[in-house]
């Protein structure tokens, strides 16, 4: 029987289906589909073809379909791709055929027919598996984001109103310190209004490129910007662009990511220190530059700054979603973002854009 003769050419039919693997061009193979993903695709079949031959139809699609998705499942969780599932099993059903005719082996048809059944029906359900799981874990992440998000959001509020009700109640005034404590979560809560609009926007493709004046653009910037700095007790200096210089971009994308990096750098510099906003160009590209005096990043950390929910600092506040957002809506303009650190000084945030032809 056609599971019988797969079992004892196991060695040969794994180094054949490997070859294969191997010569393929896309999606290239690596060393754990080889090693691993074929034996295990192989040892499958065999299982399935032997439950095929022996038990009723209608247990058989139930019992491949079971068994194919769990596999699906099992290759998601060790890094394989959909594509590389079901070529591999479109590979060993080649190596079974190649090999039963090479060695001129007489297979029955009906076995051969089952046998096609069964690599449909196992590619399938991995398929189906894969789309599962992978729909779970987008799933996890939305739930984990809007979850983080109404968290802050609730904090906020609540900060504001508590503020607001020690206000009203006239025992304090509106200068002190209570005054400030609700100036800053209405500032937090228009920035965390700001990076989800922002958010929204990216992930619907909404993005409507313009010519943007950069001198007015930078001066609208410092317009909104200060009032933060000055409220965080931070000294925020701003050195007034080239006026004639335009970059072509989605203005209120790049404004949002501005107003993070500025954000953050008012965030975790340095109490009663100073923030720059400046801009240069040259070699036909506009970079806008923001400097702030944290004191430095620790050692190979500049990278993962940029990774969603990842946070800097003794300040925990804000989802950690800024800078991701924020290469996001400058990388939606045509541009990109770089940090530089200033070990025991700071940072400095550059968005670097293309002069605009004029």
């Amino acid at each position: 029987m056609l599971h019988e003769f797969i079992s004892a050419h196991r060695n040969e039919l794994i180094a054949r289906t490997r070859a294969k693997v191997a010569r393929r061009g896309v999606p290239a193979a690596d060393r754990a589909e080889l090693e691993y993903g074929v034996p295990i695709f192989l040892k499958q079949l065999t299982q399935i073809l032997s439950k095929a031959l022996t038990a009723e139809s209608s247990a058989t699609s139930a019992d491949m379909a079971a068994d194919a998705s769990r596999h699906g499942d099992e290759m998601l969780r060790d890094g394989f791709t959909i594509a590389q599932v079901v070529h591999d099993y479109g590979d060993v059903c080649q190596a079974i055929t190649e090999l039963a005719v090479d060695s001129k082996t007489e297979i029955d048809a009906t076995e051969f027919q089952t046998l096609n059944l069964c690599l449909d029906n196992a590619i399938a359900g991995a398929v189906t598996g894969f789309l599962r799981r992978r729909e779970q874990s987008l799933s996890e992440q939305e739930t984990e984001r809007l979850g983080e998000l109404a968290h802050e959001q609730r904090n906020l509020i609540s900060a504001a109103m508590l503020s607001f009700q020690v206000l009203r109640g006239g025992a304090v005034a509106i200068g002190g310190s209570t005054g400030a404590v609700l100036g800053r979560a209405l500032m937090d809560l228009r920035d965390l209004t700001d990076r989800s609009m922002t958010a929204v926007r990216l992930a619907t493709g909404v993005n409507t490129r313009t010519r943007v004046q950069l001198a007015e653009f930078i001066e609208d910037v410092e317009a909104s910007a200060s009032m933060d700095a000055k409220a965080r007790g931070i000294r925020f200096t701003v050195v007034p662009a080239q006026y004639g210089v335009a970059v072509n971009g989605d203005r209120q994308l790049l404004a949002s990511a501005v107003g993070n990096l500025l954000s953050n750098a008012f965030k975790f510099t340095r109490s009663r220190s100073h923030v720059t906003l400046r801009t240069a160009i040259e070699s036909g590209q506009v970079r806008i530059e923001i400097q702030d005096e944290c004191g430095g990043l620790p050692p190979g950390k500049a990278e993962q700054l940029f990774r969603p929910f990842d946070r800097r600092g003794q300040d925990r506040s804000g989802l950690g979603l800024g800078l991701a957002i924020s290469r996001q809506g400058v990388a939606a303009s045509g541009g990109t973002i770089e940090v530089r650190d200033l070990p025991g000084q700071g940072c400095i945030f550059s968005i670097v854009l293309a002069v605009a032809a004029a």
